[in-house]
């Protein structure tokens, strides 16, 4: 894909905000469409929260994947991207959009602007940052034993790992780890967990030490983390146990940032589309986890599902002879 210096005058068809998942494939189609293609992200790489946050968990709701690491999914919708060249932006954050006079949208950013027939944004849950473990001395524990992430497993290789939360990533870190760590144990102030009811029951037949209605009360260590104190929350009953490393996983803070300035309808910290994955401002589409309609799922295969749509209609608006529906990818030659 070209990287594009910062003066860039051209007006694409298509300038997809967002960089993860839902974007690549809504680059990719858009190029099946023949539209001229920029994707700009803020961060410094393609996959989003995949890349940044997740890259060796494994996705287990793709369609044709029975299971695939984060950064193997990254890397092949990258690859598939790639077939149509599309312009990439990275490090670069947008600030502002405005429709100008000439219907053509200029999209202000913190390196330059740049110049779109339509926009399609595809920004995953916006800004993020991940909630704080609440025990009064974490501050001090940061990168010296709490992560809120994994990134990469041999941190771990024989460590003793305390994990806390009951989503799915928590449950994900858990059974990954397992793998590598000389023993987990899992934190969950319910017995009931938040995750996908397939996990949960690995999880329970895994070698993973489950302490539900537990919550983590104190941190211990000199230069590093050495001890955790956890509290049963019910009898308030204490247990001391040795741990080398926390995964925090108790979800994030997201924030639409400059996009709550655009005039888009927001709802629930999410913009409003309709059944064409349309905003309130004609020529601005939207898809993935930032999009809110009745009966919404934010799963990457409903992202998957949403991209074509708002590509298809944003071909419709900058060419209203187009067809809808351009045929299926496999009467594609080559």
């Amino acid at each position: 894909m070209e990287v594009k210096d910062r003066t860039d005058t051209k007006v694409y068809d298509i300038t997809v905000i967002g960089g993860g998942p839902t974007g690549l494939f809504t680059a990719f189609y858009a190029g099946i469409r023949d539209a001229s293609t920029k994707i700009i992200d803020s961060l410094p790489q393609l996959g989003g929260q995949l890349s940044e946050l997740y890259p060796e968990k494994y996705i287990y709701d793709v369609a044709g994947f029975p299971k695939v690491k984060a950064m193997d999914l990254v890397d092949q919708l990258v690859e598939q991207t790639k077939q149509y060249h599309p312009t990439l932006c990275l490090s670069e954050k947008v600030t502002g959009l405005v429709k100008r006079d000439d219907q053509v949208f200029e999209l202000t950013t913190d390196r330059g602007v740049h110049y779109s027939k339509t926009v399609i944004i595809t920004g995953g849950i916006g800004a993020f940052t991940p909630k704080p473990l609440p025990v009064s001395n974490a501050k001090a524990f940061e990168g010296k034993g709490i992560y809120y992430y994994v990134d990469d497993m041999k941190k771990f290789t024989g460590k003793r790992v305390v994990v806390v939360g009951g989503g799915d990533s928590a449950v994900d870190f858990a059974l990954m780890l397992e793998h590598v760590a000389k023993q987990v144990i899992l934190v969950h102030r319910r017995d009931q967990f938040r995750a996908h009811e397939e996990n949960v029951k690995t999880l329970h037949a895994s070698g993973v030490d489950v302490k539900t209605f537990y919550e983590v009360q104190a941190l211990e260590g000199e230069n590093w983390l050495s001890h955790v104190t956890l509290v049963e929350n019910r009898s308030k009953e204490t247990i001391r146990v040795e741990a080398d490393a926390i995964v925090s996983s108790l979800g994030f803070s997201a924030s639409l940032g400059p996009i709550l300035n655009w005039g888009l309808t927001i709802e629930d910290n999410a913009i409003v589309v309709d059944t064409r994955m349309g905003t309130n401002i004609p020529g601005v589409f939207a898809a993935g986890d930032i999009v809110t309609y009745p009966g919404k799922i934010k799963l990457i295969a409903t992202g998957f599902g949403e991209a074509p749509t708002a590509v298809n209609h944003a071909k419709i608006y900058l060419d209203p002879a187009s067809k809808l529906h351009p045929g299926h990818s496999s009467s594609r030659k080559g």
